[in-house]
C-alpha cells in the first residue's frame, strides 16, 4: 500500500488536499496519507526520511521557512525519495512578481480563516439579535446600539459586524420598558443613536410612502417623534452611556467613530 508523507509547518490541510485531489485521479482510496503538522526542527525531519525510506514513500510538503525546506529537499536527494514542494516554486515566483521577500510566517492562512469566520459569527450574531428580538444578546454583544425607530441601528450592526463586532441593538419605544440587560452591562458597551425630529420625521415619512402607506400615520407625527426623542433622552441618562448624534452621519461615519471608541476602550 503506497504512503504519503505530508510534512508542514503549519496544520497540513493544504498540503493534504492537495495530495487527496492527486491520488483521486488514480481511485488512491488504498493509499495511506500520514499528516505531520507543525515542523519547526530537523529532527522531525529526519525521522520521516527515515520512516520513507522504510515503507518506500513519497513525502508531499508545505514549508514556508527556507532552512527547513532546503533541509528536506536535501535530505530527499541524499536517500533518493521523491519530495514533492507544493508552496516553495509559487513562493518563489511571487516574490519575483512583487519584488520583496516573503514573511515566511507558517499558518497566516489558517489566521486568515479564523478572521473569515469571526466576521461570519458576528454578521449572524447582528441578525439573531437585532432590533431586539432577544433581549440575551444584549449580555452576550461588543457593542449595544439604542435608538428610536429609524436611527440606522440595523444597517450600522452589520457595518460593525463586517468589522468583527458582536452587536446587538434595541429600539426605544415609550410604550415599551426597556430590557433589564440593558441596565446589567457595562455603560461603555452600549451607544445611544440620537437624531434630530424634523429629519426623524422626514426619514418615517418616506418609509411609508415607500411602503404604500399614508404618510400622515402616527408613526411619522412630528408630535409623536418628540415624545419618543425625550423617552430616549431620559433612558440614556439612566445609561449614561456615550450618545452619537446620526442626523447627518452616513452609517460609515457614525460606524467609525464607535470604532475609535472601541479602539480607545481596548488601548492601555
Amino acid at each position: 500500500m503506497p504512503v504519503i508523507y505530508v510534512i508542514s509547518d503549519s496544520v497540513g490541510e493544504t498540503a493534504e488536499l492537495v495530495t487527496k485531489a492527486a491520488i483521486s485521479q488514480f481511485n488512491g482510496s488504498d493509499t495511506t496519507i500520514k499528516r505531520i503538522p507543525y515542523v519547526e526542527d530537523t529532527g522531525t525531519i529526519e525521522e520521516v526520511i527515515s520512516l520513507a525510506k522504510i515503507y518506500h514513500g513519497m513525502i508531499v510538503f508545505t514549508l514556508v521557512r527556507p532552512d527547513i525546506r532546503a533541509y528536506l529537499q536535501t535530505r530527499a536527494r541524499e536517500e533518493e525519495l521523491f519530495a514533492y514542494d507544493i508552496l516553495g516554486p509559487l513562493m518563489d515566483e511571487c516574490q519575483e512578481i512583487y519584488g520583496r521577500l516573503p514573511k515566511n510566517e507558517p499558518g497566516l492562512v489558517r489566521k486568515l480563516d479564523e478572521d473569515y469566520f469571526k466576521k461570519v459569527e458576528a454578521i449572524e450574531f447582528a441578525v439573531k439579535y437585532d432590533d431586539g428580538r432577544d433581549p440575551r444578546g444584549i449580555l452576550k454583544a461588543d457593542i449595544v446600539l439604542i435608538g428610536v425607530s429609524r436611527t440606522s441601528k440595523t444597517p450600522l450592526s452589520q457595518y460593525l459586524a463586517h468589522k468583527r463586532l458582536r452587536v446587538a441593538n434595541v429600539p426605544l419605544v415609550p410604550e415599551v420598558d426597556p430590557p433589564e440587560e440593558l441596565f446589567q452591562i457595562p455603560k461603555e458597551r452600549c451607544v445611544g443613536l440620537k437624531i434630530q425630529p424634523e429629519k426623524l420625521n422626514q426619514i418615517r415619512k418616506e418609509r411609508l410612502i415607500a411602503l404604500g402607506l399614508n404618510d400622515n400615520a402616527n408613526y411619522a407625527n412630528i408630535q409623536r417623534i418628540a415624545n419618543e426623542l425625550s423617552y430616549f433622552k431620559t433612558i440614556m441618562e439612566k445609561i449614561q452611556c456615550p450618545v452619537i448624534d446620526v442626523t447627518n452621519k452616513a452609517v460609515e461615519e457614525t460606524a467609525n467613530v464607535i470604532l475609535q471608541m472601541v479602539q480607545q476602550k481596548s488601548t492601555p
